[in-house]
């Protein structure tokens, strides 16, 4: 698993953030934002967050790290 922060703060990012991961059909990705975890693959459930703040991402992925998070990287908050 890999950590990492995320700034998804308007609508049109988390269009694009949805489909960028939907890509990666074996990884996971929740998104952790207090006591709320919810699959980033979700759009719904990303509006559920408060996504003014920067949220962690969780990645579950066993190959193909790399390459995940060169597509993160306009999303990437640090």
């Amino acid at each position: 698993m890999k950590a990492v922060k995320v700034s998804l703060n308007s609508i049109d990012k988390v269009k694009a953030f949805v489909n960028d991961i939907s890509g990666f059909n074996k990884a996971e990705f929740d998104l952790v934002s207090g006591r709320y975890v919810i699959d980033a693959k979700s759009i719904m459930g990303i509006f559920s967050l408060d996504i003014s703040k920067p949220i962690d991402l969780n990645i579950y992925a066993e190959d193909n790290m790399d390459e995940i998070l060169d597509t993160l990287k306009p999303y990437l908050s640090e």
